[in-house]
């Protein structure tokens, strides 16, 4: 199983970036999947996820408003919209899928849910 994410460069603040994550190796129907951040000494951070397609994601308070989940199980693909970017949202983003199907709501925000992680994609806003 492999999680390939994409889409990460540099963009002013203010700007736009979208990610994408295409899983490949089996089907995440109706598996949690999501997106972290993590910036170097920081634990990883949750940023939005859900548990199946058309479910509606949990975000962080750091990204409602600006930042759009999306996932299509068809395609076996989440992707991120990022609008409004500030500085402060410079990291390394990482896509990640839970194999079990089991997670509940309050299990999407815990890294430890996980099992499949994608290799990160950097992202940096200038200022």
């Amino acid at each position: 199983v492999q999680l390939q994410a994409s889409g990460g460069g540099l963009v002013q603040a203010g700007g736009s970036l979208r990610l994408s994550c295409a899983a490949s190796g089996r089907t995440f129907r109706r598996n949690a999947m999501g997106w972290f951040r993590q910036t170097p000494g920081k634990e990883r951070e949750f940023i939005a996820a859900n548990r199946w397609s058309g479910e509606n994601p949990l975000y962080a308070d750091s990204v409602k408003g600006r930042f759009t989940f999306s996932r299509d199980s068809a395609k076996n693909t989440v992707d991120l919209q990022m609008n409004s970017l500030k500085p402060e949202d410079t990291a390394v983003y990482y896509c990640a899928a839970d194999s079990s199907g089991r997670a509940i709501w309050s299990d999407l925000p815990r890294p430890s849910r996980y099992d499949y992680w994608g290799q990160g994609t950097l992202v940096t806003v200038s200022s």
